[in-house]
């Protein structure tokens, strides 16, 4: 039986459904919220409510943005010609980060995963394949994930790409930097040798 009373249970369960978030995480967020005043409350609230509201998928990228089309895809300043392909709208993050990347952007929405029921359909492939077909593409770029289901994802699109005439590159995998190859698993540096560059 709960030490808490239903109504600090329900607020701890509904952290919990939060993604990474384990119960002792959820209580401390639960009893920080309480120790909240009504104005921070409110804008807490209000700003999760505005979010839902406001955000919108690109029609052209499918990253997550207040205005369509986003501010990646309507810059003139961005290569246009060259898309990145990522799973998850995180990943753009994570590629902007860099501040090495200037091409566009497609976000596919996950992986083709068929034990998961996940198949190319029900992700946005067809989608990339229109945006080749209207428009000037020299290059595409595949970055999903270096798991089971991104490289099954990447050599699917990479199949597909081939009736293009464009440049289909994958990014490199390979061993962190500040890591050593003693602890590297026998994947990650397969990777890493295929990856290699004269230097």
């Amino acid at each position: 039986m709960s030490s808490y009373s239903p109504s600090i249970e329900k607020l701890i369960e509904s952290f919990e459904k939060l993604p990474s978030i384990g119960h002792k995480t959820a209580i401390r967020l639960a009893f920080h919220m309480l120790d909240m005043n009504d104005e921070e409350i409110k804008e807490f609230t209000d700003s999760i409510q505005e979010a839902k509201k406001k955000l919108k998928y690109c029609s052209t990228c499918f990253n997550i943005s207040d205005t369509d089309p986003c501010p990646i895809c309507s810059s003139q300043k961005r290569d246009h010609s060259t898309i990145c392909v990522v799973e998850d709208v995180r990943d753009i993050m994570a590629m902007e980060r860099t501040h090495e990347y200037n091409g566009v952007y497609h976000v596919l929405h996950g992986t083709i995963s068929p034990m998961n029921g996940i198949g190319p359909e029900d992700i946005k492939i067809k989608e990339l394949l229109n945006r080749i077909k209207e428009n000037e593409i020299k290059e595409v770029i595949i970055a999903t994930n270096p798991r089971v289901e991104g490289e099954a994802t990447s050599i699917y699109i990479a199949k597909l790409l081939k009736a293009f005439n464009i440049k289909v590159t994958r990014i490199a995998h390979g061993i962190p930097v500040g890591g050593d190859l003693e602890y590297t698993d026998e994947i990650t540096l397969m990777k890493a040798m295929e990856g290699r560059h004269e230097i």
